[in-house]
């Protein structure tokens, strides 16, 4: 008779946990959008039952203990990036993690002359 881990994995699908249980049926997540390259931190706030945490949660909140990328948690557990976001932002509204915006790259002053240069290199194709 199979234990109840050996139940509930498929060597070869994984586990038979599919992504709308893990999210409780919902596509989309509430409150302000994010980017998938936004940095992900924990606060250092306390949840009042860590018992209402699903284990998911809970590895998200040890992969953002250093800041991370939402993108690179969604592949550090292997589940769906929407799946990802809906926990992400469970987490955030408990006020344990903090998402911020990327950093915009300060605009760079172009060069004529390497430009012209270039196009030059190209025209001698």
């Amino acid at each position: 008779m199979p234990s109840n881990d050996e139940r509930w994995l498929d060597a070869e699908a994984g586990p038979v946990v599919r992504p709308y249980a893990l999210t409780r049926g919902r596509t989309r997540h509430a409150g302000e959008a994010f980017d998938l390259v936004a940095t992900v931190t924990t606060t250092g706030g306390r949840v009042a039952d860590p018992g209402a945490l699903a284990p998911e949660h809970i590895l998200v909140l040890q992969l953002a203990r250093a800041p991370t990328t939402v993108v690179d948690i969604a592949s550090d557990v292997d589940l769906a990036l929407g799946v990802v976001r809906i926990l992400l932002a469970d987490l955030r509204e408990l006020g344990l993690v903090a998402i911020r915006a990327p950093v915009p790259a300060e605009p760079r002053q172009i060069d004529r002359n390497t430009l012209r240069e270039v196009l030059h290199g190209l025209r001698a194709l």
